[in-house]
């Protein structure tokens, strides 16, 4: 009997390694599901496009510090980070949608930059005037976008306040000052001439300016220059802007599978070239890229996290 038994334990001892090799893993545990919008689709201007989301940390007293987050600005779309990074943090979202340069080409605008740009400041301004309705603490506001949707959030963070207290429309008395700029694989440049000086041979942003064609947005830009000047956060730096956080997920080396112009346009380059304008004119300007990491901050959420909770 004993060697029967000691017999069955080597056999058992012997299938285990076949048994773990051939048993699926655990499945990983699923993430929380994103949660609705507190208050939804909200209008903050005529036009269709001009509407945003809110989302409210559902525990805590308030008020609460705010990400305002900016979509497409090619096409309308409004999304934000993942909640869950940020409501049980104490910090409430907004997605914002603006009119785009589409919107601006199809109206003959002379500038169709205008559009989204006047858009990002007025839904701070929007989301200031109703931050007590909301439980939002209009003093500690920050503005961010991925790719495209960076461009207006630099603007936001670069320009000078837009606050008017003369006017008729409560928005417009607000201010629109934020407290720091979070920008990811952005473009922060519309001057066809800066852009590609930073990352040669990268076309992009032609429609800011009115016309379909790079080649031609460059040909014309020393006609265009009062545009660019009026609207280009990279002209706009001045040691009042808004300290501003850069994140890439690609380094200086474009990598496998990715094409060219993708990488062009969402080169780390952009943000260091766009860093020694910013120093030199005296602004806090942070990029991290791999192999590149920042003092004082693991990367771009961390980096919203504490300067929203910073007191």
């Amino acid at each position: 009997m004993k060697n029967l038994l000691h017999s069955a334990l080597l056999y058992l001892l012997a299938l285990s390694p076949l048994v773990a090799a051939t048993t699926p893993p655990a499945p990983a545990p699923n993430p929380p599901p994103r949660p609705p919008a507190t208050f939804a689709d909200i209008a903050f201007g005529p036009h269709v496009n001009q509407r945003l989301d809110v989302y409210v940390p559902p525990k805590g007293s308030g008020p609460f510090p705010v990400l305002i987050w900016y979509g497409g600005i090619w096409k309308p779309v409004r999304n934000v980070p993942d909640p869950n990074r940020f409501l049980p943090a104490g910090i409430a979202l907004v997605a914002v949608g603006t009119r785009t340069l589409s919107d601006g080409m199809a109206d003959h605008q002379k500038e169709p930059v205008a559009y989204l740009m006047d858009d990002a400041c007025r839904a701070v301004q929007f989301v200031r005037v109703h931050a007590k309705e909301w439980n939002l603490d209009p003093s500690r506001i920050a503005v961010g976008g991925g790719s495209q949707g960076a461009l207006p959030a630099l603007y936001v963070g670069c320009s000078v306040d837009r606050a008017n207290p003369t006017a008729a429309d409560p928005v417009e008395r607000a201010s629109s000052k934020v407290t720091c700029v979070a920008a990811y694989r952005s473009q922060p440049s519309i001057d066809p001439l800066q852009m590609q000086t930073w990352v040669p041979g990268v076309q992009w942003g032609a429609p800011a300016l009115g016309y379909a064609s790079f080649t031609e947005s460059l040909k014309r830009r020393e006609e265009l220059l009062p545009t660019i000047h009026r609207w280009s956060p990279d002209k706009l730096l001045r040691a009042e802007s808004a300290p501003i956080y850069f994140e890439n997920n690609w380094g200086l080396t474009q990598p496998d599978k990715v094409s060219e112009a993708d990488y062009k346009v969402h080169s780390p380059a952009w943000s260091i070239g766009f860093q020694k304008l910013a120093q030199a004119a005296g602004t806090t300007c942070f990029v991290k890229y791999p192999d590149h990491p920042t003092e004082g901050y693991d990367d771009i959420w961390d980096f919203i996290k504490k300067r929203l909770t910073a007191r």
